[in-house]
């Protein structure tokens, strides 16, 4: 009897098991990786080229090249820091500062060293900088594009002359600990590496320099580490449906001043210009109008019009944020209509092959330079727009189960929060995707209740 009972048991358990797993995998939210599928190969790399010696220490060259597709460092620009191996001072610099000089007390007599701390921090110099105290690549503001954007401004350069630091390729040790913020944190640096000497070929071709030494940190981005919430979202709409799908409600944060007053504030409260000249003014942390979402930016994408070989969309994103103009703007869309895009209207367009050429659903869309390069902060100019034409495949196209939406957007390399699948606007004569969560239910039970009928 307890045989029969036990076989009954595992009978009846298993299925109730399997059936639970399913439910729960089907029913949990997707999670988002730090590792970017869409640029793999991205990463901003420090490279450093000793020059020449100085009687204790050398002269070396420091460049970061942004090897990212579409991130990029805005203002107010990077912020480069190390912990030196042994005791060395910086006696000087060009093109960049350290922001602390630190104690040189020690140092009797002449002028000081630039910096004595140990862990110094760099920032660039502003535009505008006197010519003697530039090199190339310098004095930007700490801006850096991105490689897809601009490659001729993906690097930042400055020079730097190193004391008490030894004399010799077996003396002379690498910094560690490096670490960079573009303004704020997000970026992980590894250890420097001791590479082959850099090589420099003359203007005219016809000779060849090499560095001393050279040695280089690679540093890599997860946006889990640079903000503890999403930064921007999508809110969607369509010509073939009166529904407005607007983004996620919290999407970026809550409003809620019993624990976190201040922290949005409406676009026509007398209040508005007190709150931006208050605490957080400096430090660029967003002021962000009050809306149901709370992002700083919000992407809107409009499916137009219909033609009879053609469909038109409508991109709008939206400045929320009261603190911040953004320069150089970007942004990363994934669609399986990309590979027929016809025109593009004020907007600069370049397709991303993370998947290989074969495979061409990723655009990285971007301002026109001196038009509308700049997304003004919160208010009647705080928005960017522009329209797309694709041609129609045969194959593919349809207008059924959101197929006209994007899959993924990405802002300044930062991944927007995306409505949920089933909230997409559906056309009229489609049943509601809301719909089909409930018949799931009902297909497990169906399941159990036949494995016993067997």
């Amino acid at each position: 009897m307890e045989l029969g009972n036990a076989r009954f048991l595992s009978k009846l358990f298993t299925p109730l098991t399997l059936c639970l797993v399913l439910l729960i995998l089907l029913s949990s939210p997707s999670s988002t990786e730090a590792y970017d599928s869409l640029d793999p190969n991205g990463n901003i790399t420090i490279k450093w080229d000793l020059m020449q010696w100085t009687p204790d220490g050398y002269v070396a060259v420091v460049t970061m090249f942004n090897f990212q597709q579409y991130r990029h460092i805005q203002a107010p620009g990077w912020q480069l820091g190390w912990t030196w191996a042994k005791k060395e001072v910086i006696w000087s610099m060009v093109g960049a500062q350290t922001t602390e000089q630190g104690d040189c007390s020690k140092f009797k007599g002449g002028n000081p060293p630039h910096c004595c701390k140990r862990d110094p921090t760099i920032v660039d110099l502003l535009p505008g900088t006197p010519y003697n105290m530039q090199i190339a690549n310098c004095c930007k503001a700490g801006v850096i594009s991105s490689f897809n954007q601009d490659p001729a401004n993906a690097a930042s350069s400055f020079q730097v002359s190193v004391g008490l630091a030894g004399t010799t390729n077996k003396t002379v040790k690498v910094p560690k600990n490096f670490t960079l913020k573009a303004p704020g944190p997000g970026y992980t640096c590894g250890a420097a590496k001791i590479v082959k000497p850099t090589k420099f070929v003359t203007q005219d071709g016809r000779r060849t320099t090499q560095a001393l030494m050279t040695w280089n940190v690679t540093c890599t981005y997860s946006q889990f580490l640079a903000q503890k919430t999403p930064s921007c979202c999508v809110s969607l709409s369509s010509f073939y449906n009166d529904t407005i799908v607007n983004c996620p409600t919290c999407s970026c944060g809550c409003q809620n001043n019993n624990t976190n007053p201040g922290s949005c504030v409406e676009g026509d409260s007398p209040y508005l210009q007190s709150a931006l000249n208050g605490p957080g003014k400096y430090s660029y942390t967003p002021l962000v109008q009050c809306t149901s979402h709370m992002c700083p930016i919000r992407v809107h994408w409009h499916v137009k019009l219909n033609y009879k070989d053609y469909w038109r969309v409508k991109i709008t994103i939206t400045n929320f944020n009261y603190r911040m103009n953004y320069t150089q703007w970007n942004m990363v869309v994934q669609h399986p209509n990309f590979d027929n895009l016809t025109t593009l209207f004020s907007f600069n367009y370049k397709p991303l092959t993370p998947y290989g050429a074969g495979i061409n659903d990723t655009a990285m869309l971007w301002g026109v330079k001196f038009y509308n390069d700049l997304l003004m902060q919160a208010g009647r100019y705080g928005n960017v727009q522009s329209e797309l034409l694709f041609r129609k495949d045969s194959n593919t196209f349809t207008f059924d189960k959101g197929w006209a939406f994007p899959r993924r957007i990405y802002f300044n390399g930062d991944n927007c929060v995306m409505p949920p699948p089933d909230a997409y606007p559906w056309l009229p004569n489609a049943a509601h995707p809301s719909i089909r969560p409930l018949l799931l239910p009902i297909m497990v039970l169906w399941i159990v209740l036949a494995f016993f009928m067997l």
